[in-house]
């Protein structure tokens, strides 16, 4: 239970908006899945990073209703029931994510309900050249939440950068190994990452719940 028991230890901020941040919410099968997980490089296919996580023609904005990531979804891993049978540490974490216990935790912090949410889960493998434009979720994410895994010793500069409404950069969270952050998707969440130096690699876990459809359902 180490994202519950993260949970339940978060540190709450104000500034730029409301957000938490999470301290060893994974556990070393989870980060092990994360590490080794097998996802496109975009340069080995020509492509150059656009700002947005859907680099292969696909929207810059997540299309509602379409829980894999529509024509991004090479170089997108999300977990669902066709490949948990690799993930079963993440699979673990879904779980976790789903009970009860771990919603409820969550709705009262954000102030908003997810008892008829489902959770959608990814692992992300930024490269060289990754950036991505300060924006606002779409309303559909209940929750985001962004765990990092880093071990090469890149940059704790590569967290997530927050901004205010006149989009200053504001704070950057660390990217820090087995660190991360949640916050609720509202009209002045921008976030995103500024163009930085990635030596190799920035690992990470993409944690929402949602109101359309995945295979995960809470409970």
């Amino acid at each position: 239970m180490a994202f519950l028991n993260s949970l339940n230890n978060s540190t709450k901020f104000n500034d730029p908006f409301n957000h938490w941040e999470l301290n060893k919410p994974l556990t070393n099968d989870q980060i092990n899945e994360i590490i080794t997980a097998e996802i496109a490089s975009p340069i080995e296919h020509n492509l150059d990073y656009d700002g947005t996580r859907a680099i292969d023609g696909g929207q810059g904005e997540f299309r509602e209703g379409i829980s894999d990531g529509g024509k991004a979804l090479k170089f997108r891993c999300f977990i669902t029931k066709e490949n948990e049978k690799n993930f079963p540490g993440l699979k673990s974490l879904i779980e976790e994510l789903q009970s009860k216990e771990t919603h409820n935790k969550i709705s009262k912090l954000i102030n908003k309900d997810l008892s008829n949410s489902y959770v959608r889960v990814e692992v992300i493998c930024d490269r060289k050249g990754f950036w991505l434009k300060p924006h606002c979720d779409i309303k559909e994410k209940l929750m985001s939440c962004l765990l990092f895994v880093n071990k090469e010793n890149e940059s704790e500069d590569l967290g997530t950068d927050f901004y205010d409404k006149n989009l200053n950069l504001i704070k950057t969270i660390p990217y820090r190994d087995n660190y991360g952050y949640f916050f609720s998707s509202g009209p002045g969440t921008w976030h995103g990452m500024e163009k930085k130096e990635i030596v190799k690699e920035r690992r990470c876990l993409q944690v929402n719940y949602v109101t359309f459809k995945t295979d995960w359902k809470v409970i």
